[in-house]
């Protein structure tokens, strides 16, 4: 468990931008099942999620975007992060990583392999694309 101080500016970062954060108790496939959501595994990570968090808030200026926007939080909102990745199945649980979904089937995936290494433009075009076909 990260201390609150150094986690929540991080988690912020999002829900300020209009992500729901996701608690435990959230039956998160029914809020899948209907529409386009996101749902971004949030992490502490600085090779990866120092982009991803920028990376995805800018994706969002685009004309076609998901329905719904959640979040979780890596090593501090374990069950619903688990609870996530229950979803994105086949992909191995990885933080940060961004999925898709389009009526309750994930359609879209961004691994952290895919995310590390990249700058916040190309996270956010990546993600338009997917906006662009799926949403």
């Amino acid at each position: 468990m990260y201390p609150p101080e150094i986690v929540n500016p991080m988690k912020s970062e999002l829900t300020s931008k209009g992500f729901v954060q996701l608690n435990s108790d959230d039956n998160i496939e029914n809020l899948v099942k209907k529409g386009t959501t996101l749902i971004v595994i949030n992490s502490i990570c600085g090779c990866a999620a120092a982009n991803a968090r920028p990376g995805v808030i800018k994706s969002l200026e685009n004309e076609k975007k998901p329905d719904q926007l959640f979040t979780s939080f890596a090593g501090v909102d374990k069950v619903a992060t688990n609870n996530a990745r229950e979803l994105m199945f086949p992909f191995p649980p990885s933080s940060p990583c961004m999925a898709i979904f389009k009526d309750g089937e994930i359609v879209h995936m961004l691994e952290r392999h895919h995310i590390e290494g990249r700058n916040a433009d190309i996270i956010s075009e990546n993600l338009k694309e997917a906006y662009n076909e799926y949403c």
